[in-house]
């Protein structure tokens, strides 16, 4: 399988709890769950919790 194929069925997921200003890389409760379909929107949303200085885990 081709290396493009592979990132099209790629999902990148984050979870978000923007009350303590907090990204995870990994399932944490009570944080809002985002996935991404592509790689390019997944980079743009972390790059805008990091331009807002939210810490991750």
């Amino acid at each position: 399988m081709s290396k493009r194929k592979e990132e099209d069925r790629r999902v990148w997921r984050v979870w978000v709890d923007t009350r303590r200003r907090v990204v995870s890389f990994h399932e944490a409760p009570g944080c809002r769950l985002l996935e991404f379909h592509s790689y390019e929107l997944f980079q743009r949303c972390i790059d805008g919790y990091t331009a807002q200085q939210y810490r991750y885990q």
